[in-house]
């Protein structure tokens, strides 16, 4: 039986290492959980899986959900707060193996901190080895534990590389879908509105990461992601612009299965 830690519980990564849980119940249980500032689904998550600890953004939103939690007869799930709750929840001694999926650089402490305690940890957040990837690498490797990329085409890459070591690489490709204006000539961009940027042709995203599509800032960020992760030169990593989705929907599709696999 693994116990898992997952930061961001209530975004999509999250649920879906919920879903995997439950579809596996055997081999995985829930042990902690980071819910950043949505209360109420903290608490249906608090009431199906009763957490040895959750965390939440703010002390004012862990009150609350406290309160609630008591209400319920469930005062035994330590409520925790802020950017120390995040690492109570991710070091916890039970934890076997923390999945971090906060969007941005919030979870980075807590990230870091769980490769420090001995965590087994799956990357569900760029932002993390971008701004602090050498740390966050070193510092795996020391332990002797795995940094295993479980979102998006690293996925993907790291299932190739199973097969044999970087050194075999001549080169790794992430595709990259445009945005909205992967047709659009250069002397339009001058007038390309916020509404324009936020019409992504293929996916339905928040707006940060729709935005960072459409500027293809978000591949840069991948970019420094795979080239810290799987250990190569940036100019061994490249990418490339398509509307094509095979690889993109085999890595997600194949989520489920690559967390069992190492779980």
């Amino acid at each position: 039986m693994k116990r898992i830690a997952i930061l961001g519980s209530t975004g999509s990564i999250g649920r879906s290492t919920l879903s995997v849980v439950e579809s596996y119940p055997e081999r995985f249980q829930v042990a902690t959980l980071a819910a950043g500032s949505n209360v109420e689904s903290a608490l249906e998550q608090a009431l199906r899986w009763k957490p040895r600890v959750l965390s939440l953004a703010t002390e004012r939103d862990a009150q609350v959900l406290q309160t609630k939690l008591r209400d319920a007869g469930l005062d035994e799930i330590e409520v925790v707060h802020g950017a120390s709750g995040t690492v109570r929840v991710a070091t916890h001694p039970e934890v076997d193996f923390v999945v971090s999926a906060i969007v941005g650089v919030s979870g980075l402490e807590a990230t870091y901190e769980a490769v420090r305690a001995g965590k087994s940890v799956g990357l569900a957040n760029k932002e993390c080895l971008v701004v602090a990837g050498e740390l966050i690498v070193a510092e795996a490797h020391r332990q002797a534990k795995p940094l295993l990329p479980i979102d998006s085409e690293h996925n993907a890459v790291h299932q190739c590389l199973r097969g044999g070591g970087t050194e075999e690489v001549e080169r790794i490709w992430l595709t990259a879908s445009g945005g909205p204006f992967l047709h659009t000539p250069k002397a339009d961009f001058p007038s390309i509105t916020v509404q324009q940027a936020l019409n992504h042709p293929t996916w339905k995203m928040g707006k940060r990461i729709t935005i960072d599509s459409a500027t293809l800032m978000n591949k840069g960020f991948e970019v420094i992601e795979a080239c810290r992760l799987f250990h190569v030169p940036r100019v061994r990593c490249k990418s490339l612009c398509t509307r094509s989705l095979r690889s993109t929907r085999w890595s997600n599709l194949s989520m489920a299965a690559y967390l069992l696999s190492f779980l």
